[in-house]
């Protein structure tokens, strides 16, 4: 019979269901930390995410609008080189205001 006690009290007893229960109650507060935790990384990739998609379309906006700006200054300092010609100038003096060159006797000398 001292050999039956031995090999039962190197046996493990039994766990009740009521004490494994109440260790999963335990546990629920920290899983429910956790749970939040990253409900709330989610939400902050998320968010990070349509910002950064959001930044991006707003830069290629402004790099298109900046290309059509700069290719109408680029059209604007041609038109205002040609009407600068000397020639043009003369052609619309001559032709629309009907100016002519001056001739000796309009010339005065200012000493």
């Amino acid at each position: 019979m001292s050999n039956a006690r031995m090999a039962y009290s190197k046996v493990a007893a039994p766990r009740k269901l009521e004490a494994a229960i109440a260790n999963r109650w335990d546990l629920f507060p920290f899983l429910m930390v956790v749970m939040v935790l990253l409900t709330l990384v989610a939400i902050f990739h998320v968010w990070s995410r349509v910002t950064v998609i959001d930044l991006n379309l707003q830069l290629s906006e402004s790099s298109r609008s900046l290309k059509e700006q700069q290719q109408e200054q680029n059209r604007l300092t041609l038109e205002v080189a040609s009407m600068k010609n000397p020639a043009r100038v003369e052609a619309l003096a001559k032709g629309e205001l009907g100016m002519a060159l001056p001739t000796e006797q309009q010339v005065v000398v200012v000493r």
